[in-house]
């Protein structure tokens, strides 16, 4: 397990834009002036968080995609975010999580936002994803998934954590940050885990305000790193794989956890 850089970018999102958005993620990429491991970029970041499937999913490896898997060659890192995909006449708010070599995994997204009806316009996913980079395992999850704390739960058997690192990719409302700030420092706390969480900034097509809050917080529940609040803000954040295995060989607590499985 060695250190991870990580770059979060968060930014406002053009409204069912998928050109526009792409053009400005371009942008902020070239703002980069490091040689990050992993890149996370918002929930849906290719268009906003909108229910016009008809209008605004891609197919399986579509155009998005694609360039995801572009930037991630072109910049020697992983790339990950959440498209609007349909697959099999369905629609899903996909994960993808894109390596430099082309490969790719991809997390849908399991509890879907009804008050803003995305369970009746998506289907719902069934299965946790467990990537890993530099020796670290990562839980992907989206948004939503954050008020769910079963969904996340770490598990430790055999000497092994389950993962060490959780990811959030977010289109949350500002009006509702009093919710997701501390229970972001509680699956932390909880999962004896890191977190990034990146949340988008601004106003979306339905009137809604974002102030971002994107973050890096430790183990412990601790901030690592800040990106300042309704700003369009680069993240570069570096995580100590040598502060976690101390921390959680010096606090056991995972012994102690209780086992059970999720379906």
């Amino acid at each position: 397990m060695q250190d991870l850089k990580a770059i979060l970018i968060q930014t406002s999102l053009v409204w069912e834009n998928q050109s526009a958005n792409l053009d400005l993620f371009d942008q902020c990429f070239q703002k980069i002036d490091t040689q990050p491991d992993l890149i996370i970029l918002p929930e849906m970041f290719s268009t906003g968080f909108t229910m016009h499937v008809d209008k605004c999913s891609e197919p399986m490896e579509g155009p998005t995609f694609k360039w995801m898997q572009n930037k991630a060659a072109e910049l020697k890192s992983v790339i990950t975010g959440s498209v609007l995909t349909e697959d099999g006449g369905k629609y899903f708010n996909r994960m993808y999580w894109v390596r430099p070599d082309g490969t790719s995994d991809f997390y849908d997204k399991r509890h879907l936002f009804r008050m803003g009806n995305e369970h009746k316009t998506m289907t719902q996913g069934n299965t946790r994803k467990i990537v890993e980079l530099k020796g670290w395992k990562i839980n992907l999850q989206v948004c939503y998934d954050l008020r769910f704390p079963v969904w996340s739960k770490n598990h430790y058997r055999d000497g092994q954590y389950e993962y060490d690192l959780l990811i959030y990719v977010a289109n949350w409302p500002a009006v509702r940050r009093h919710a997701y700030l501390p229970l972001l420092n509680a699956r932390a706390i909880e999962n004896q885990a890191c977190v990034l969480w990146v949340n988008r900034t601004g106003t979306d097509g339905n009137g809604i305000d974002h102030s971002g809050d994107t973050r890096a917080i430790d183990a412990k529940g601790l901030s690592i790193k800040e990106a300042e609040s309704n700003k369009n803000d680069i993240l570069e954040v570096d995580l100590s794989a040598r502060q976690l295995i101390d921390f959680r060989n010096k606090f056991t607590v995972g012994l102690d956890w209780d086992n059970f499985e999720v379906y």
